[in-house]
């Protein structure tokens, strides 16, 4: 059986570590798709054009080291606005996230654009101060130099780019269920999402097995 599970939110709400969990605890695939437009902002920084970088991706270039980087999220953010862009990522993602067996999949438009029709969609937020020091806290672990006055800039600068985007803004999707996770643990919130999914779940399970016994 397919089902979707659609996470958005900002940077450093903690969208990314509850998909991770939320997909191991049910058995569900997890794509971050993120990922993809820091890969190809990335490839951008190294001088290929936005476009053609997003076109020719290849899996390897989502495991390169510095993905995680200051510089390569505001590129992301770049390219992301790019409506070229988006286009050549769009069908991975659907695909992906119909495949058998069920998807999570969490970025900035995936209740909204990606997949709208997803069983179960979740908009993970957290407060500016709270989600600076989550990334500054990250960034110092991986070695890099940064002030949390930096991130905290930096953050709101992607916020404000993602969401006045003309293509796909960063926003709830109108039937998202919002967790915001300013004052939660890691563990609580990503009970808290296991908690709202299998709900989903139960409703889904529900709504098959009528239509089965309608047409019984």
């Amino acid at each position: 059986m397919a089902f979707t599970i659609a996470i958005d939110g900002p940077a450093a709400a903690g969208k990314g570590t509850i998909g991770r969990a939320v997909a191991a605890h049910f058995g569900f695939a997890h794509l971050d798709t993120g990922l993809l437009y820091r890969a190809t902002g990335r490839r951008m920084l190294q001088g290929l054009d936005a476009v053609e970088a997003a076109q020719s991706l290849r899996a390897a270039d989502l495991e390169a080291d510095d993905l995680r980087s200051s510089e390569v999220g505001q590129a992301a953010s770049r390219v992301a606005a790019i409506p070229e862009v988006r286009a050549a990522l769009v069908d991975f993602q659907r695909a992906f996230a119909r495949r058998s067996g069920g998807a999570v999949l969490d970025g900035r438009d995936i209740g909204t654009v990606i997949c709208p029709d997803a069983e179960v969609k979740l908009y993970v937020t957290a407060g500016d101060d709270e989600r600076a020091r989550r990334r500054h806290k990250e960034l110092c672990e991986k070695g890099q130099d940064v002030t949390l006055e930096e991130v905290l800039d930096d953050l709101r600068t992607r916020d404000a780019r993602d969401s006045a985007r003309a293509t796909a803004p960063l926003k709830p999707a109108k039937d998202a269920l919002l967790l915001d996770t300013s004052a939660m643990t890691i563990e609580s919130a990503v009970q808290a999402a296991i908690d709202l999914v299998a709900q989903g779940l139960a409703v889904a399970d529900q709504a098959q097995n009528g239509a089965g016994g309608g047409q019984a």
